[in-house]
């Protein structure tokens, strides 16, 4: 599996695409109260799965490194009892089947290493075509560090479990900074909704008092770009909480 690579199912198609469709006939009511708007917004709104596409391949990607990292701390702490590699790995793929279930991705993949390892594969090159397919910066860095320590003949239980130390410092900087950003996620979301809201309320206890900008041409264009400048502010928003590490 290339974990690159997120194939939409049938159910997501459904529900990502039902909830385009619904904001674009909310934006079409309070922008432009137009079902000839509304018939022009729709087929965009039936793209929406394809942008959405990318924030579910991103929070797998994030789910695999959350479990790559206790994959990675559990092997280390195989090799540091005594096991050998191939004995270690398919300890592991046990363990996190028992953590994370036998259909996880991690159990999926370390099942996958630990079978390689006992056809005599090289376990260096089955993790560095799982760091290929991951997509995961740190599963990549420590398939090219197991690889670079099998080549010197270094000691491998020391630098696997220093790699995998450092791995997890990283991972829990980031998982430090989704925490403190998550407040502020749920704020912008509820600020997204906000001009709606307004709108909507302004409509119902004031009846009347957007007509002008709905029945002259000057009144929509500034309701384009408000629209417009909804959109860009929403992007922009979106883009300052993307932090990495």
């Amino acid at each position: 599996m290339d974990y690159r690579i997120y194939r939409l199912s049938p159910r997501e198609w459904v529900l990502y695409g039902g909830e385009g469709i619904a904001f674009c006939a909310l934006a079409a009511y309070v922008f432009y109260r137009s079902l000839a708007v509304f018939a022009v917004m729709a087929p965009l709104g039936l793209l929406y799965p394809l942008y959405r596409r990318r924030d579910l391949q991103r929070e797998r990607t994030e789910r695999l490194n959350l479990q790559f990292k206790e994959g990675i701390s559990v092997l280390a702490s195989f090799l540091s009892a005594g096991y050998s590699l191939e004995n270690a790995l398919a300890m592991s793929a046990a363990e996190l089947a028992a953590l994370y279930g036998r259909q996880s991705m991690i159990a999926g993949e370390f099942d996958r290493i630990a079978a390689g390892a006992r056809m005599n594969q090289p376990v260096e090159k089955l993790f560095m075509d799982f760091g290929r397919r991951s997509g995961s910066q740190e599963a990549d860095s420590f398939a090219q560090v197991l690889a670079a320590a099998r080549r010197s003949g270094g000691e491998l239980v020391e630098i696997i479990g220093h790699t995998a130390g450092i791995i997890r410092d990283k991972m829990q900087v980031q998982e430090e900074i989704h925490t403190m950003t998550a407040s502020r996620v749920f704020e912008q979301k509820i600020m997204n909704a906000v001009p709606f809201g307004v709108v909507l309320y302004i409509d119902l206890t004031s009846p009347g008092f957007f007509r002008q900008m709905y029945s002259l041409w000057s009144g929509r264009i500034v309701m384009t770009i408000c629209l417009v400048l909804y959109g860009a502010a929403v992007l922009l928003a979106k883009r300052i909480l993307a932090i990495e590490v």
